[in-house]
């Protein structure tokens, strides 16, 4: 018994004409809040409001960030700006040296690593050897940038 698998799964339906029913459903809510606005305002306050509402119909519809469609885009920015966000240390003084250490010295690779008096504390043995790496990798990633 063969079946038909169905295949261009991503790609959506075609309903009214060149548009989907999504964009159909852009336009048209575009278009109608542009009349209602035309009808209700004097022209010169629903002339700006109406080149608003048809660019974000427009947008809505037919454009698209990163190949995925722009209404995504929005709703990632509108989380973005309600959820609590992550922010994480930065030692200052530590990349300032760095940075210092990186002009003064030689574009020698092995000359670029800070190697500071070694403690007897394991745990400062530990976070000094996990900042040592994280620097090397930011000079790295900044020789690969440049």
């Amino acid at each position: 018994m063969q079946f038909q698998v169905p295949q261009f799964i991503e790609v959506e339906d075609k309903i009214f004409g060149p548009l989907t029913f999504k964009q159909f459903v852009y336009v048209l809510g575009g278009l109608g809040t542009s009349y209602i606005l035309g009808r209700i305002l004097p022209i010169f306050i629903a002339a700006p409001l109406i080149l608003a509402v048809g660019g974000a119909a427009a947008a809505l519809a037919f454009m698209k960030l990163n190949g995925r469609p722009f209404g995504n885009a929005l709703e990632s920015a509108f989380y973005y700006l309600l959820r609590a966000k992550l922010y994480l240390w930065s030692n200052e003084r530590s990349k300032k040296h760095v940075a210092a250490v990186r002009q003064s010295a030689p574009e020698d690779a092995s000359s670029l690593v800070y190697v500071p008096k070694l403690s007897g504390s394991k745990l400062h043995d530990l976070a000094w050897s996990l900042d040592i790496k994280e620097r090397i990798a930011e000079g790295m990633s900044a020789e690969a940038r440049e």
